[in-house]
């Protein structure tokens, strides 16, 4: 599943599964998710591969708990360097110093202040499977053990680095007898409805509150470096262009469970 999803994801066009094919779907029978059953827990973790992954797809679960007051810790695992290989404009240490605030700012916005960073490389977390389970399982065994959620990138997202993280998260979960819900960042992009890599009858839909989406926009926006050019060199290119964007910004956000 995982080399398939990658294959997928390489031979996706650009701009990838428009979002109003996902609206439509939505809209059909087959489309119509289970809403996400959720008890509130004392403390929630989130694993991101990437500065930007964690709001992107659990931005407005994020913002949700940490309105009713429950801890929510956001893990980082690469140091974001890699995004722009190439960039004249930044170096790629430079380039992961600003995506590290980026990161701190957006989960701010969202009422989150506790932000850890691993600064393992960018482009090289499946080097470093037993490292992310080993942090994992430490953070998670800060807090209340039985009572922590931990969510996580999804396994099968198509990008190596999204997948070792979710691997190890559901290592992690398993080893603390906990429960995981993932979010898929890249499956939008290279998946369609009706695809049998889609896991439909995994799939759930967390209802966002006006105030959570508008949080969880404000805080997408703190991410300059990947919203817009850094110059006009190629190198320097937008990485979440708005078509990637209109995917994470919707009513709902989606887990696998």
């Amino acid at each position: 599943m995982s080399a398939d999803a990658r294959s997928r994801l390489a031979a996706a066009s650009i701009e990838g599964t428009p979002e109003e094919v996902w609206q439509q779907w939505f809209a059909t029978p087959s489309g119509q998710l289970a809403e996400l059953d959720v008890m509130t827990p004392r403390r929630v973790v989130v694993a991101g591969a990437h500065p930007d992954d964690e709001v992107l797809g659990a931005g407005g679960l994020m913002a949700a708990m940490a309105a009713r007051g429950v801890p929510v810790t956001v893990v980082c695992m690469s140091d974001g360097a890699g995004s722009h290989p190439g960039s004249p404009t930044y170096t790629p240490p430079e380039l992961g110093a600003l995506r590290h605030h980026e990161l701190i700012d957006a989960a701010g916005v969202l009422g989150v202040t506790d932000v850890r960073w691993t600064g393992l490389p960018d482009g090289g977390l499946g080097q470093c499977r037993g490292r992310l389970v080993e942090v994992l399982t430490d953070v998670v065994r800060e807090g209340p053990v039985t009572a922590t959620l931990l969510v996580s990138v999804w396994e099968h997202d198509g990008h190596p680095d999204h997948e070792v993280v979710g691997d190890a998260s559901v290592e992690t979960a398993d080893r603390c007898g906990i429960p995981l819900i993932r979010y898929p960042i890249w499956m939008w992009h290279w998946a369609t409805p009706g695809d049998p890599a889609l896991p439909v009858s995994r799939l759930r839909r967390l209802p966002l509150s006006e105030a959570h989406r508008r949080a969880k926009s404000s805080a997408l926006r703190r991410f300059r470096t990947q919203i817009a050019p850094l110059s006009s060199h190629p190198a320097d290119r937008v990485v979440l262009p708005p078509a990637v964007l209109a995917r994470h910004l919707r009513t709902t956000e989606t887990v696998v469970v």
